[in-house]
């Protein structure tokens, strides 16, 4: 374990959460040698803590503190504390991700150039590309043991994604399979293979899912390198008069107001705390917050073109066994504008336990119609629908400072509605959901409207221009060179992966 290193200490770098984007960064730098402070707002949990039930679960894992929403999307009005859910934990939200791990499409990295001006879309090309990218995401691959890459095989598939394949097939659909997860499908990097018992969102039992908690987090501790302090909620970065970022104020477990000084600082808080926290750093220097020059900090949030579709059959299908995300359809990721909009779709499988069921069926109902799909739950197979959402400037991240959280800080108000692009490519994917499982005989099809939990991208876009955005391609701040964004908010666009 790495001594404590002392809050005076300038020459550390201090990485602001601990999920897919700090946790990983954190290790990184602690391999190579570099002093690394990791501050995560929420505690420890592993695989022996983990909780497989899922509003149990919830509780122990979500991130719960006060937010709020607004926006014509269905969150505000029957979830309105709950734009997504995130973990609050060490790991993140790797505790939680169901595993899938697949590359962009090349035409994804320059949306703007592909789907050319889009009426109220805010379309901006990356500043980089896939061919740049190949070699990291190799690396990722072989790092997470992501199936279906590098040799590695492809998990077996259960009864939810069988009945997902044979309808695919019957409609013509030919990149069909059991999808690229991080999942071990046999023992590696010296964790074991799925076990199939389900509850991947839950958190892996098994430690077969890679998350940062039980891989990244304890190899950069071993290196003596990294001190990780849960349980510790950032509540501003610092900067002295030449605008350079000098360290970190955080309240610690006690709500005691605590300073670690930095030479670098990652921001890793995911979409929605990442912004908060520099629209919170806001300062006499930088009134509207930091790295904000361009106004682009809390824009642009996406959360993929979200759905899902289940069927009902005459035979028990038991969907809940074996991994969440089972299989995927990609033959509807593409770029076909003829379907009536831009960019595309992937098709996944996907169970909920019944007392999410319950609860994302269609909140607040209770009739014949909601009783009788309850009722059918052992014969029902279930899909989601993810794919490339529109960034439009007014979904944003703003502080509502009417709101404050248990520290006195105002929280963040996440505002999203749908773009016309995504509810057409949302009424397609549902079309062709339902005829998946007509074409293998299902009784009864019913589309869901998108659930609260979903991918949180966008609010720190990366751009080649200052004015566009947020961060350059090294995600490093336009505006304040030692300052970093290392999570999703990054994300210049949301491509359908």
């Amino acid at each position: 374990m790495a001594a404590p290193f002392d809050k005076n200490d300038d020459s550390v770098v201090v990485v602001i959460g601990t999920g897919a984007g700090g946790g990983v960064l954190a290790n990184e730098l602690a391999q190579k040698g570099i002093s690394v402070v990791a501050l995560e707002a929420g505690g420890r949990y592993l695989p022996e803590d983990y909780i497989n039930d899922e509003w149990e679960s919830f509780g122990q894992l979500a991130w719960l503190d006060p937010r709020t929403t607004s926006g014509d999307w269905r969150v505000a009005k029957d979830f309105s504390g709950l734009p997504a859910w995130i973990v609050k934990a060490v790991g993140g939200t790797t505790t939680h991700w169901a595993g899938a791990s697949i590359r962009f499409q090349p035409h994804e990295w320059k949306a703007k150039t592909t789907y050319g001006e889009v009426e109220g879309a805010s379309l901006l090309d990356w500043p980089i590309d896939g061919e740049e990218m190949a070699p990291y995401y190799t690396k990722a691959e072989d790092k997470l043991g992501v199936t279906r890459t590098g040799g590695r095989e492809g998990l077996p598939g259960c009864n939810n994604y069988l009945v997902f394949e044979a309808g695919a097939k019957k409609l013509g659909y030919k990149e069909v399979h059991t999808g690229k997860m991080a999942i071990n499908s046999d023992w590696y990097d010296d964790r074991m293979p799925c076990q199939q018992t389900g509850f991947c969102f839950q958190g892996c039992k098994w430690g077969a899912k890679w998350s940062a908690a039980y891989t990244d987090i304890p190899r950069g501790e071993a290196t003596g390198n990294l001190e990780v302090r849960e349980k510790a909620h950032v509540a501003r970065i610092l900067h002295d008069d030449s605008g350079k970022v000098t360290g970190v104020e955080y309240f610690d477990e006690k709500g005691d107001l605590q300073m670690q000084k930095a030479r670098i600082v990652a921001v890793a808080g995911n979409s929605f705390e990442s912004p908060r926290l520099l629209l919170n750093s806001a300062s006499n220097m930088f009134p509207n917050g930091l790295a904000n020059s361009s106004d682009q900090v809390g824009r642009n949030y996406m959360r993929h073109m979200t759905g899902s579709v289940y069927g009902v059959f005459d035979k028990p299908v038991k969907m809940w066994r074996g991994t969440t995300m089972a299989g995927i359809i990609q033959d509807e990721a593409k770029h076909d504008p003829s379907r009536g909009f831009v960019g595309g779709y992937e098709l996944e499988t996907l169970s909920l336990g019944l007392p999410f069921m319950a609860a994302f069926l269609d909140p607040g109902a209770w009739g014949r119609e909601f009783t009788t799909a309850l009722d059918m739950y052992e014969n029902m197979a279930g899909m989601w629908i993810v794919g490339e959402d529109m960034p439009q400037s007014d979904n944003r991240v703003t502080l509502n400072t009417e709101v404050k959280d248990q520290f006195g800080l105002p929280v963040a108000n996440v505002h999203f509605s749908d773009h016309p692009n995504d509810v057409a490519m949302r009424n397609h994917a549902y079309k062709q959901g339902a005829a998946i499982y007509d074409a293998v005989g299902a009784t009864r099809t019913f589309p869901t409207p998108p659930y609260p939990s979903t991918h949180n991208l966008g609010t720190n876009r990366m751009s080649e221009k200052a004015e566009d955005g947020v961060v350059n391609k090294w995600g490093q701040t336009h505006d304040i060179k030692n300052l970093f964004v290392s999570d999703g908010s990054q994300f210049t666009t949301g491509a359908a992966e």
